[in-house]
């Protein structure tokens, strides 16, 4: 031993193969890892990162366009400004901008907002006269409610429930890692004062004065203090309303003598008058999943108004947990706050669903692990196979842990990463332990001496295999955009393993296999002789043909290069499609419903029903939510496509439960696609002119849709045209459905012209004038009751009751009192003219746009293919009014100039390309560094090439693979993002297998052996340990092939390694032997 250099691996195990200290590291490692799982926080899908923060800046009064040149362009150049931004949209509306400020991914919240804050502030002079102060609203991926409890009832109305939700609320909102909790629906408690018109003329009053009177007497100050007897007494002016009776009792004004009160002149209600939104659970065939009886249904009916409250999580804790505590919390409180008749459903569990899906990965992680451990006990042996398998739960308890400290989450991404390293993580334990157990047959030195040395033998090849293997994983943690915090944890999960992998195949593993087949060498009598093995007799049998004839080898090297060509040449032909992700199994989904603007609430309410009760026939369904004129409590997508934002009597959503996905035979995407034209014939039926979308939960980051076409251009009118245009263009490109375009539909709005002279000579301002319009149409907060059981405010609420504001000449009626006090009737002063609404203005990174959306189903359901189709319509179809479009297949970051329409493919479209081409960059970065790797280790620059060479091959089995589990499974296998992790991570795996194929060539070389015997002898040796550790990475991979998202990295990875390894062990022991028959000797 003395005379053979051991090397780094050889010393490592030479001081912990008989150490005490070495048992102490496995069990340390072991306890470690379970503190880990408990510990680390428990997340469905990754958290990904991305500050978004919400800028409303009110501007009363003026128009889209105002707003759009003096408010939105203004502030929206201040803020892109600022360091760290991604993206500045911004939407003008008539007296409203609201410009949403997106920081780049990664970035820091609090950091983001002081930069913001700071730029605003220092530009408040900026702003225009009449424009409010901005309203700052910050929004990231902790504001999604991880639970939703729907409260709901057959004998209560909304107003009811929500107070009941209030007070509920106020005791779920004290679980310690709860942040924002909201309920939607319902009406808040308001006393509302309904004006009657003809009552006022009667008295002679004007709406101004009723407001005026109810603001003076719901006053109370403090007034001094004053000293009797040597003492001081404060004394409080005023008297506030408490009761809606004190409110009824209010003196307004003195006629003919006479006090006139308020409910003298209106009727002053505590109830919900002219709700703004509707709130409706309905339940599907599986209503018993939620405690809903068939019997219960029958008789009662089938949609129940309710109340929804939304609860979100605080930053870094675990949803598991918190899910868990909120329901513990409800099931305490819930009896002495929830009468009999009112029920609650839980209507979202995000904890329950990322415990389930841990459950399902970490079964899924027994399994690989159990299936990696029978296959080695079946080639190599029992006692070998549980050396090896130490290495296992050892390796992943330290990479989890180092999850821990780092901040990761456990979420399918990490886990999957976990099940993705398996057959990885056993290689050098595999190789370490097959070579160990090889010298202890050789009896060539004592045992120990054997197992230091057979350590040292593979050591430096490990140690370089591995990291090659690193090497090719890590670079794909700095792919950029929404997909890289979605990504990274698989290349810094598995590089960490990996790592850590060697550390044990160095450290515990020849331990293990020491002390455990030490006897059973010494029990084998028979010396080992490699010419008479199976393998070395088969491998001669295959390889010598082809080292003997020159012919042979060509003949095989264009078949390997066809081969080849003939793979790629599958995602031409649509054999295989390429795609970012597909989507998951969830069990839910939703339908957005937008109505052309200017629908009432009741139009929309009754298009939103007729969709439900198809809903309710569908046979997976457990509940449905219906929100009509608000927001629907929002998921990831829905935060980036701001669906929280959505409100006005337009818009609708329905949320959609469905049973456990091991329940039901259809996947999720599957009843979403065929339910799809089903429920747009409903809503045909119902209303034409309804634009209804199916949105189902997104595999990967979210974004506007599917399929975006953003059109560029400085006139508004030309380029919502051209939008329009696009649009039709959608309609006729096969697969692409659900289109819509954000360009408003033409509608018209009522104007009040007021004639200035006739009103200054009646003494009337036009202030007046607004705010009586105001107050009597829309409605308005004149003051709070001072009650005191009440979490939120009471507001006293003033407007014209409906049957006195339906039509355009009500208006005309009200009337305004003048300095004189003679009433003006609006009649005399104004005239109301309809005109067209103006349309709202979008912009992008300070260029206006007008966006027109689709999504993607059918046969190819990636953007990509719809958009080559649209693109050749294009070139050969000029727009039916003869604009000429610029448009591009790769996409630009923004169009260079606005005086030009152009287009712009965005959505997913955009995503998969950043992902593909920073992928294909992190292999291209990958190939330098283990060309670097193995130009150091062997000091040559053609032996790295020799070994790079099966990188390419690795194709030949990985797009046939897709090709052929698409026949296998009936339905599309995507060549994915996934599979693109695959096919980078398989550069580190086949050069692994080269580099320890040529290791044992050249150690033959130095020994002095002939050309081809080194080269078969390499073959037959190194054969079983290459052919081992491939296995193990296909095992591992194997267990999930039929998960929807992770399906492409298994298919790469079980195809892949079985294509490049057979061709490995025949292609480098080929060229190898073409570069160096002529030099071996001489050399």
């Amino acid at each position: 031993m003395k005379n053979i250099d051991l090397g780094i691996a050889g010393n490592i195990t030479r001081k912990f193969i008989t150490s005490k200290l070495t048992p102490l590291f496995l069990l340390a490692s072991i306890l470690i890892g379970l503190a880990a799982i408990v510990l680390t926080p428990k997340e469905e899908e990754p958290q990904i990162v991305v500050p978004m923060v919400d800028i409303f800046i009110p501007y009363p009064g003026a128009s889209a366009k105002e707003v759009e040149r003096k408010v939105s362009t203004e502030f929206e150049k201040l803020i892109w400004e600022i360091k760290g931004m991604d993206y500045v949209y911004s939407i003008s509306k008539p007296g409203m901008s609201l410009i949403i400020a997106r920081f780049k991914v990664g970035e820091n919240m609090e950091d983001a907002l002081v930069r913001l804050y700071n730029k605003l502030m220092s530009n408040m002079d900026k702003l225009p006269p009449g424009a409010m102060q901005p309203l700052v609203k910050p929004m990231d991926i902790n504001d999604v409610p991880i639970v939703s409890l729907t409260l709901w009832s057959n004998k209560r109305n909304p107003y009811e429930i929500r107070q009941i939700a209030r007070e509920l609320c106020y005791h779920l909102k004290q679980v310690e890692n709860i942040s924002k909790t909201w309920i939607i629906g319902g009406d808040a408690r308001k006393y509302k004062v309904l004006i009657d018109r003809d009552k006022l003329k009667n008295y002679h009053l004007s709406l101004l004065q009723v407001v005026q009177a109810i603001k003076s007497a719901n006053l109370k100050l403090p007034a001094g203090n004053i000293v009797e007897n040597n003492t001081e007494f404060p004394v409080e002016a005023g008297e506030f309303i408490k009761t809606i009776d004190d409110l009824k009792n209010i003196v307004v004004a003195v006629y003919n003598g006479k006090p006139v009160y308020l409910k003298d002149v209106a009727e002053v209600v505590d109830a919900p008058i002219d709700p703004e939104n509707y709130v409706f659970i309905g339940f599907g065939p599986h209503a018993e999943k939620q405690g809903v009886s068939r019997e219960f249904i029958k008789e009662h009916g089938n949609q129940f108004p309710a109340v929804t409250i939304a609860i979100a999580k605080k930053k870094g804790t675990n949803a598991v947990t918190v899910a868990e505590e909120i329901l513990e919390k409800f099931e305490d409180v819930k009896s002495n706050i929830l009468p009999s008749d009112v029920h609650v459903t839980v209507t979202r569990n995000y904890g329950k669903t990322a415990q389930d899906k841990f459950d399902e990965l970490m079964f899924h992680l027994g399994v690989a692990i159990f299936a990696v451990v029978i296959f080695i006990g079946l080639t190599l042996g029992i006692k070998e196979a549980f050396v090896v398998s130490i290495a296992i739960p050892t390796t992943l308890a330290l990479t989890l842990f180092v999850d821990l400290l780092t901040g990761y989450t456990l979420n399918r991404v990490t886990l999957f990463a976990l099940i993705f390293t398996l057959g990885l993580l056993v290689d050098d334990a595999i190789v370490v332990v097959e070579n160990i157990h090889r010298h202890l047959k050789l009896k060539q030195m004592p045992p120990l001496q054997a197992a230091i040395y057979a350590v040292a033998e593979v050591g430096n090849p490990t140690i370089l295999a591995t990291f090659t293997v690193i090497a090719a994983l890590l670079p794909m943690a700095f792919v950029s955009g929404l997909m890289g915090p979605y990504m990274r944890p698989i290349p810094v999960n598995a590089s960490t393993a990996m790592f850590f992998s060697l550390i044990v195949a160095f450290v515990i593993s020849p331990w293990a296999a020491y002390y455990l087949l030490r006897k059973e060498a010494e029990k084998e009598e028979e010396k080992f002789e490699l010419e008479k093995t199976l393998t070395y007799r088969i491998y001669n049998r295959i390889v010598k043909p082809l080292l003997d004839s020159a012919v042979k080898r060509w003949v095989f090297l264009l078949g390997v290069l066809l081969l080849m060509a003939g793979s790629v040449f599958m995602f031409y032909t649509k054999a295989v499609v390429v795609k970012l992700l597909p989507f998951d199994n969830k069990s839910e989904f939703q339908v957005v419903v937008d109505m052309p603007e200017g629908t009432s609430l009741e139009e929309t309410a009754r298009v939103t029903k007729a969709i439900a009760n198809y809903i309710a026939t569908i046979p997976e369904v457990t509940d449905y939510e219906m929100y009509v004129g608000t927001a629907s409590p929002f998921d990831f997508n829905g935060l980036v496509r701001h669906y929280y934002l959505r409100q006005g009597g337009n818009v609708a959503d329905i949320r959609i439960n469905l049973i456990d996905k091991h329940e039901r035979k259809r996947q999720s995407h599957d009843i979403a696609k065929e339910e799809r034209p089903k429920i747009q014939e409903v809503v045909k039926a119902v209303n034409p002119d309804a634009n209804v979308k199916i949105v189902e939960v997104p595999p990967g980051p979210p974004v506007l849709s599917t399929l975006v076409a953003e059109i560029y251009g400085k006139d508004d009118d030309v380029r919502r045209r051209i939008a329009e245009q696009i649009a039709q263009i959608f309609r006729e490109t096969s697969g692409v459905v659900d289109v819509d375009t954000l360009v408003d539909a033409d509608y018209y709005k009522y104007e009040v012209k007021i004639n200035k002279k006739e009103a200054r000579e009646s003494g009337i301002t036009e202030e007046q004038i607004s705010q009586t319009i105001s107050i009597a149409l829309r409605g308005a907060s004149v003051s709070v009751a001072h009650t005191d059981y009440d979490s939120e405010p009471v507001s006293i609420f003033l407007r014209l009751p409906r049957h006195q504001r339906e039509k355009v000449e009500d208006i005309l009626n009200l009337s305004v009192m003048n300095r004189e006090g003679k009433l003006i009737p609006l009649r005399e002063i104004a005239t109301v003219v309809k005109v067209p609404a103006d349309k709202t203005i979008y912009h992008k990174n300070l260029h206006p746009v007008s966006y027109v959306i689709g999504d993607v189903a059918g046969k190819y359901e990636a953007p990509i293919y719809p958009i080559l189709a649209i693109n050749k319509y294009l070139s050969e179809n000029p727009l039916p009014e003869g604009y000429k479009i610029e448009y591009t297949f790769i996409p630009p970051s923004m169009p260079e100039s606005d005086f030009k329409p152009m287009m712009k493919w965005d959505g997913e479209w955009q995503i998969t390309y950043e992902t593909f081409r920073d992928m294909g960059a992190a292999f291209m970065v990958a190939l330098i560094l283990i060309y670097l790797l193995i130009v150091g280790q062997f000091q040559s620059f053609i032996v790295p090439m020799v070994i790079m060479i099966p990188i390419p091959l690795t194709m030949i089995g990985i797009v046939p693979g897709h090709w052929l589990m698409t026949q296998i499974l009936g339905k599309t296998t995507y060549f994915t993002a996934t599979s693109m992790i695959g096919f980078i991570a398989l550069a580190g795996i086949v050069v692994r297998n080269s580099i320890i194929l040529v290791d044992f060539i050249l150690m033959k070389k130095r020994e002095g052996a002939p050309l081809k015997d080194s080269i078969i002898e390499a073959g037959a040796v190194r054969f079983r340990p290459i052919v081992l550790t491939a296995a193990a990475a296909m095992v591992g991979a194997a267990v999930i092939l039929l998960d929807p998202i992770f399906q492409g990295l298994a298919v790469s990875l079980l195809f892949g390694v079985f294509a490049s390894t057979t061709l490995t062990l025949i292609v480098i022991p080929v060229i190898y032997y073409m570069l160096e028959k002529r030099n071996w000797e001489r050399l």
